[in-house]
């Protein structure tokens, strides 16, 4: 068993007003464990890009523990400490476009974290290590001195993941990075996020919607809807053996490459169930997690 990574306890990320809070992010749990990649899936809503961004400290968190390395992030304080852990963790986000400065050469982009954390102050040096940061994206060393309009939408997505390599972290959250490519593209990202992950034992959570490439990447996968994780196991557990109604509704949603089969697939509408009692997290295999009620639970097995 690999060590754990991080740990996410009773998370709640709450917008709003206090008497009427929008429950963006409402008492998850979970672990990530070193060189894995755990899928984070959900429908648009679902609290998926929020849970990244509250645990990289983008959002000051409502309430519970987000525990990286050991360490509560949330207490951190000194500026040293948040340094350190700024390098160790890094994010790749979801807009191509929007998420590098037009004003900015590639070059420029991919250095800023060394001018914040006074790294390869010598000009040379710097320059190596953005042509090597580059190469090894899949991009040549003199795309450093282009602007980000002058690269396409899959060559951007690769400058931002060369930006988030910058200072060698071991955790990168990827929030659904591929899902603003073609689709030609997304296969290519996510190949090269796989290969980085085996040279340099990255470690990443990986949010999307689409279960089918969630599936190809991941080791685990948790299901989220409304704030809530209602189902957490091995990738292969989670696509073989759906327990909860609203996994088995996505599931039913990935179209089949095959017409054939395509044709004859059945898609599975959900409708959220209000029940009596109290909803909790149920083994109901090894390492396989299901939130529900006892009598939920029961009826869906």
């Amino acid at each position: 068993m690999a060590n754990k990574l991080l740990e996410v306890k009773n998370l709640k990320q709450y917008f709003g007003s206090p008497s009427n809070p929008i429950k963006a992010v409402d008492g998850i749990s979970f672990d990530v464990y070193e060189g894995e990649t755990l899928g984070l899936v959900g429908e648009s809503g679902s609290g998926k890009s929020t849970t990244g961004r509250s645990i990289i400290r983008l959002y000051d968190i409502t309430d519970g523990e987000i525990i990286f390395k050991g360490k509560n992030i949330n207490a951190v304080k000194s500026r040293k400490e948040l340094k350190e852990f700024n390098r160790e963790m890094q994010m790749i986000f979801q807009d191509p476009y929007a998420s590098l400065n037009p004003r900015m050469t590639a070059g420029e982009i991919i250095s800023e974290g060394f001018e914040i954390h006074g790294l390869y102050k010598n000009k040379k040096e710097r320059q190596e290590r953005i042509g090597t940061l580059l190469e090894a994206v899949g991009l040549n060393k003199e795309h450093a001195n282009r602007y980000a309009h002058e690269f396409s939408g899959g060559q951007r997505q690769r400058i931002g993941i060369a930006r988030a390599l910058s200072l060698n972290p071991s955790f990168i959250i990827a929030d659904e990075p591929i899902s603003a490519l073609d689709v030609s593209i997304q296969a290519q990202v996510v190949n090269l996020l796989k290969k980085l992950q085996r040279e340099r034992n990255l470690t990443y959570l990986f949010i999307a919607h689409d279960l089918s490439m969630v599936k190809y990447i991941s080791d685990r996968i948790a299901v989220m809807y409304h704030g809530k994780i209602v189902e957490l196991g091995d990738a292969d557990e989670i696509y073989n053996n759906p327990i909860h109604p609203y996994t088995k509704s996505l599931l039913s949603a990935v179209p089949h490459p095959d017409p054939l089969s395509e044709r004859q697939r059945v898609r599975i509408p959900y409708e959220h169930e209000v029940v009596d009692g109290t909803a909790s997290v149920h083994e109901v295999a090894p390492k396989h997690y299901v939130y529900g009620t006892d009598a939920q639970i029961a009826k869906w097995k």
